[in-house]
């Protein structure tokens, strides 16, 4: 996992971001607004969890391999793995 708290903080400040994307979405849809407005927020909202997703896992396996760890190097790449 992420180890230091400024990484850590910086993963929390775009999760909270994702999660006011969501709130937003969710107003969007029971507000019954342009569907093609929706799906622009949808994927403004997919690509912010994607890249955060991304960060997270960048700075695991670069931890990993820091510290000569394959056995969670492997763990990981079974997790992202899966479908």
């Amino acid at each position: 996992m992420v180890k230091t708290a400024e990484s850590m903080n910086d993963v929390i400040l775009r999760l909270k971001r994702v999660a006011g994307q969501i709130e937003g979405l969710t107003r969007m849809i029971e507000r019954e607004e342009e569907c093609s407005q929706i799906i622009t927020q949808f994927q403004a909202a997919k690509a912010a969890l994607d890249n955060t997703f991304s960060l997270v896992l960048q700075r695991n396996l670069k931890q990993c391999l820091n510290r000569d760890d394959s056995k969670s190097v492997e763990k990981i790449l079974k997790l992202i793995s899966k479908h």
